[in-house]
């Protein structure tokens, strides 16, 4: 597909920098089965990438993404169940996909994100939102439940706000989603969280890029356990591992030896 064709746009920003982006502004990027696939396709392929390091997650016109294409829902509506379970579990694997991406991802939120679309952004690293941005999971507005994007959003915003917000169905706003965890850095309009974006970018870059992908593992590995003995041996070793491989050997020589390492771009 032509850009002007797929609603979902895969991007080299710069050299090592991916961006994935929602295609639809004139229907407020809200996706359907489609689209869900080539969000799925993009981000495996970019995952898979060994030139890409760090990911954006974006969209094109005045939102984020309003959740899912009221089409979509019209004719899962008049599907079987078995079709319905079908359909939620490819979602299941997007949302799977993007929380689980080996590479850093950045999200960035204009206007609305509701529904899905706050799955999708629970699920990114790093988020960045402007004062307008706007938060809902509003499925219960229509007598449905946010199930499968609710392992992400409940990790993001605490038990205690989930139960809020999703038996509300409440607006919230960007200032109200970062003091509950969903978003990390919340900019004046656009173009200042473009700006945002790109100093992140300038600080991810001097960083190791595998290291940045098993500093990401390793949040997964000890979240939400005990520090049992077997979590605490499994430290030792992705510290001993990582000391003795090619790119903890290139940091710890450049930091002895006060240069720069050689993954950090020329300035």
């Amino acid at each position: 597909m032509t850009d002007n064709e797929s609603a979902v746009l895969l991007r080299q920003r710069s050299e090592g920098i991916a961006e994935v982006v929602l295609n639809r502004p004139d229907k407020r990027n809200a996706f359907d089965d489609v689209i869900i696939q080539q969000l799925i396709t993009a981000l495996e392929s970019v995952d898979a990438d060994d030139n890409t390091n760090i990911v954006i997650l974006r969209s094109e016109g005045k939102h984020f993404s309003a959740g899912a294409d009221l089409g979509w829902m019209r004719r899962m509506a008049n599907n079987t169940r078995q079709e319905n379970l079908d359909d939620s579990r490819e979602l299941a694997r997007l949302m799977n996909v993007l929380n689980h991406l080996s590479k850093p991802v950045i999200g960035l939120v204009q206007g609305a994100a509701f529904g899905g679309a706050v799955g999708l952004a629970a699920c990114c690293d790093i988020v960045i939102a402007t004062e307008k941005s706007s938060f809902c999971l509003s499925e219960v507005k229509l007598g449905l439940i946010p199930a499968v994007i609710s392992p992400y959003v409940v990790r993001a915003i605490g038990e205690r706000q989930a139960r809020r917000y999703f038996l509300s169905a409440e607006v919230f706003t960007a200032t109200q989603a970062q003091k509950y965890g969903l978003v990390h850095i919340v900019c004046d309009d656009v173009e200042a969280m473009d700006a945002r974006c790109n100093e992140m970018l300038q600080q991810l870059a001097i960083n190791g890029p595998e290291a940045m992908k098993a500093a990401k593992d390793l949040v997964f590995a000890v979240s939400h356990k005990p520090i049992s003995a077997e979590v605490i041996d499994d430290t030792a070793q992705r510290i001993a591992d990582i000391r003795v491989g090619a790119e903890g050997q290139e940091g710890l020589s450049a930091f002895l030896n006060k240069r720069k390492a050689n993954w950090v771009p020329e300035e």
